[in-house]
């Protein structure tokens, strides 16, 4: 296997006392705050992050040293307008409701209706004041994870992923709505919910989507940080698309020229100290006293997502988080014989616990298992930031 990354610093292991795998972890314990995660973030004097009547950091007007590839740039709106519609349902600016359609541990997403387009949004609705009060480091509350997402999405544009289209965030009021693309879609954890398993073929198809968008991700230095089968949504063509960047990070480039198709440039800036969003999905660098590269790790996040996928259950999965960290750090990788003798690899590569042997996103695009129907992941998807 191609050699990864060589983790340097320490950074404190991961708490929680939650064992419902589903769920985000966040940890209320204090510790320093990494550096890396504010790479976003200003100084308020310069203006890109306006402060609210309760002198709190707001939506930022655009991220730091962006390298954006949105052809359209997404809107900011800092007023809002509730009322209600001709048919009694109720309006934020533009849009009327029509239903909810998830419950988030950050948010709900509703589905709205642009009134003079007819166009269909599905809108995160964020309530600042409850994300204030929740803190997951000793400087930062859950608002610092909306943040972030907000400036990661303003800056892609890739088919793998969701289109953030507007953000309305009006200083006066509690709540911020975050205006993505509505995708008629299920999750991939719906339909293993419903079918148990997803067969090879199609399996193959939904995770070289998953890994295009994760190759222009790490292109453009950003970790997503919970990829999961509740994160990649499976559209009625089935395509796919890579959601919910709530513990998505950027790091700097430090002026390195990239070329699009060097995606498998390896950098050592990527280095992360918080504990990332799922424990069944964490890679064994992220259970131990070390800091650990948030590129691998999603690679590790995305091998077990195709292990699911493809058997129908997490490898690693126990009765507790501790338990859960100890049987990834380690047992071993369960395969069963009648596997695949090519998808056994690509699992023993993206599931290698040593994350300096872990396999790259560029052997995983080559791979036998990937390539043996349709061809190559495609990784070619123009780039305007190039």
């Amino acid at each position: 296997m191609t050699n990864h990354r060589n983790p340097k610093r320490p950074v404190l292991p991961m708490t929680s006392t939650s064992n419902l795998f589903s769920q985000e972890c966040a940890s209320n314990v204090d510790r320093r705050q990494d550096d890396a995660e504010n790479i976003f973030y200003q100084d308020l004097s310069s203006g890109n992050f306006p402060v609210d009547k309760n002198g709190e950091q707001s939506t930022p007007c655009s991220p730091r040293k962006p390298r954006a590839c949105k052809k359209i740039p997404v809107t900011v709106t800092t007023f809002v307008r509730h009322s209600k519609h001709s048919n009694g349902r109720k309006m934020i600016n533009e849009y009327v409701k029509e239903k909810r359609i998830n419950q988030g541990s950050y948010g709900k997403v509703v589905l709205y209706r642009n009134i003079n387009s007819g166009t269909p949004y599905a809108i995160k609705v964020i309530c600042k004041s409850r994300l204030r009060k929740f803190r997951i480091t000793g400087s930062e509350t859950a608002m610092a994870d909306v943040l972030r997402e907000v400036s990661i999405l303003k800056t892609l544009e890739h088919p793998n992923i969701i289109n953030l289209v507007e953000v309305i965030d009006d200083q006066k009021s509690d709540y911020l709505y975050m205006v993505l693309e509505y995708v008629e879609s299920s999750t991939v954890s719906n339909i293993l919910e419903t079918k148990g398993r997803i067969d090879e073929t199609t399996a193959r198809r939904y995770f070289k989507d998953v890994i295009a968008g994760l190759i222009y991700l790490h292109h453009h230095n950003i970790v997503h940080g919970d990829i999961k089968p509740e994160n990649i949504l499976v559209t009625t063509s089935g395509g796919v698309k890579i959601v919910d960047f709530s513990f998505g990070h950027a790091f700097e480039t430090y002026n390195k020229l990239f070329l699009f198709r060097n995606y498998n440039l390896q950098d050592d800036n990527d280095e992360l100290l918080r504990c990332p969003g799922t424990p069944a999905f964490i890679a064994p660098e992220c259970c131990s006293d070390t800091v650990y590269h948030g590129k691998a790790a999603d690679i590790w996040a995305v091998g077990v997502t195709l292990y699911s996928m493809v058997l129908g259950f997490c490898p690693f999965l126990a009765d507790s988080v501790p338990e859960t960290c100890d049987k990834i750090v380690n047992s071993p990788l369960p395969l069963p014989e009648e596997l695949d003798s090519e998808l056994k690899d690509l699992l023993q590569g993206l599931l290698c616990k040593d994350p300096m042997q872990r396999i790259t996103l560029d052997d995983v695009a080559k791979h036998p298992w990937v390539v043996k129907e349709g061809g190559p992941v495609p990784v070619d998807c123009l780039c305007s930031c190039r």
